[in-house]
């Protein structure tokens, strides 16, 4: 029998899956994937128990529970000033990564083009190659990764579907300002581009800079997918319920696709989440402050290593530069890090297509005080 051949033909296992392989058979301190140690809120996890005792074990909804999508509008109204209708433009989806999909293939069809930043996250361009499209990838400019306006102006051209933004981004930490949304704005006016905004880590910006959501810019947000995570805010990752905000036409779209990939998701879970929303509104508001305590404290401990960094201006992934330390790439001083110094981390290398020849790899410190300790002690030893 012939196989079909791979419509995915260069994707492999995912770096975040290698790199914590490998810290689980080196016994190494894990600071490659993007999860806490730490668990979420008590009184939201006590709901889910107490949701499992009432009866909430049945199917939820396709679009999502009816309080959870409430409570998700009067927290983009609290938080960015946007009005957004909870039953025609709120989608409660299989976390961030479903959301990202179910947009890219709700609009994109053969031959349109998706312009996007390298280095971007891993899932942008499957989701783009598996509905037909190309995905048009620009290199961020360094050492700050600020988007080149000027090549993003000469990328544009009548196949131009979409454009990905990612703030606060991952993996470099940095974040958008307001004037880039402007910017962004004057390039996409009096076209038809469609914005899929990636906004996973929106509470987790810091030196007090307000999160740009696309939904504050109302000329943005009326061409927006707006995607983002409560497993980052709520820290509970393995939960995996993120959602969408879209303006209600694409929010059909996006949901015809939607119902077809999980149609629902865990409705005791959206319920705790939405009774947590409406009795801590706060949580989100604390956010910045829990996590730059975690980013100063990190940063800290690393000035005794010979590993050179800037302070990350949001998510809780702090890029270090090893150069004084080591000559090899990134990939394989990423794996010898974890074989020979103990410290798991992810190399910068696999976010962009073009090859890379930098020093840099990524450190996420959503961790405990001791754990942060200790790897900080182990990479000074280096």
């Amino acid at each position: 029998m012939r196989y079909p051949a791979s419509k995915l033909p260069q994707v492999g296992t995912t770096i975040f899956s290698q790199m914590s392989q490998l810290a689980a058979e080196h016994q190494a301190v894990n600071l490659s994937q993007g999860f806490p140690d730490f668990d979420g809120p008590q009184a939201l996890r006590e709901r889910v128990g107490w949701h499992i005792a009432q009866g909430a074990n049945q199917y939820a909804p396709m679009s999502g529970m009816p309080q959870l999508r409430q409570a998700i509008s009067a927290k983009t109204a609290r938080c960015y000033g946007a009005k957004v209708c909870a039953e025609q433009e709120v989608t409660v989806t299989c976390g961030a990564t479903e959301a990202l999909f179910a947009a890219i293939s709700a609009v994109v069809s053969s031959g349109d083009e998706v312009i996007m930043f390298d280095p971007s996250y891993d899932s942008y361009e499957p989701a783009i190659v598996l509905n037909g499209g190309k995905a048009v990838r620009l290199p961020l400019l360094g050492p700050d990764f600020c988007i080149d306006w000027a090549a993003l102006a000469g990328a544009i051209n009548p196949r131009t579907r979409m454009v990905i933004v990612n703030t606060p981004h991952n993996p470099t930490g940095t974040v958008l300002s307001a004037d880039d949304l402007n910017r962004l704005a004057a390039l996409v006016r009096d076209t038809d581009i469609l914005l899929l905004g990636d906004e996973v880590y929106e509470h987790i910006v810091f030196d007090g800079q307000p999160h740009q959501s696309l939904l504050r810019h109302p000329e943005l947000a009326e061409r927006a997918f707006v995607v983002s995570s409560f497993g980052k805010t709520f820290h509970t990752t393995g939960w995996k319920i993120g959602y969408c905000i879209a303006p209600a036409p694409l929010t059909a779209e996006l949901r015809k696709v939607h119902q077809y990939l999980t149609f629902s998701i865990s409705t005791l879970m959206q319920l705790a989440l939405a009774d947590y929303l409406n009795d801590d509104p706060n949580h989100d508001q604390q956010l910045p402050a829990f996590y730059q305590q975690k980013r100063d404290l990190f940063n800290q401990l690393l000035t005794g290593s010979r590993l050179r960094f800037t302070p990350c201006a949001g998510t809780y992934f702090q890029v270090v530069d090893y150069s004084e330390i080591s000559d090899l790439a990134d990939v394989e001083f990423s794996h010898w890090l974890t074989t020979h110094a103990g410290v798991a981390a992810i190399p910068l290398s696999p976010f962009s297509a073009a090859p890379v020849d930098t020093r840099l790899i990524r450190l996420c410190f959503a961790k405990n005080s001791e754990t942060l300790t200790q790897a900080a002690e182990l990479l000074c030893k280096i």
